[in-house]
């Protein structure tokens, strides 16, 4: 059987293939210690991003504004006030086909809860209605 590789040997009795694998070892190692380099750098900074502009501040809320609120006890609000069922459709603004009623909806609210203030909200008129969630990162 014939080899792949030529048997020709250099002056210091070496073959292609020994030559070719010490050649590589020095690249082998400068990417080795460029993928150190970078994973120590990265974590080095504590520093948080700057922030970027039109982004909220601190204690700021960047939410829309809600028409009405549905907390996880159940409760309704209007302008952080708790409304009664009886005089919710007084509260809200009325019935406009060209813009939706914002509703917020906390997490932590039961599908019963909300499918009865829809019940009500299309009685009363509402065609169109915007849930307001705020998405978990």
């Amino acid at each position: 059987m014939k080899p792949l590789l030529p048997q020709s040997q250099d002056g210091d009795g070496r073959n292609l293939l020994d030559r070719v694998e010490d050649a590589m070892l020095p690249l082998i190692n400068l990417v080795f210690l460029l993928l150190l380099f970078f994973i120590v750098a990265g974590h080095l900074t504590d520093d948080p991003l700057p922030t970027l502009p039109g982004t909220a501040e601190e204690g700021e809320s960047s939410a829309p504004k809600a028409d009405m609120m549905v907390t996880a006890d159940g409760d309704w609000q209007i302008g952080k006030q708790v409304v009664p069922r009886e005089q919710l459709l007084q509260q809200l603004p009325r019935p406009d086909a060209s813009r939706p009623l914002r509703i917020a909806a906390d997490a932590g609210i039961t599908l019963d809860d909300l499918e009865s203030l829809l019940h009500t909200l299309e009685q009363a008129g509402y065609d169109k209605v915007t849930l307001l969630t705020e998405p978990r990162l």
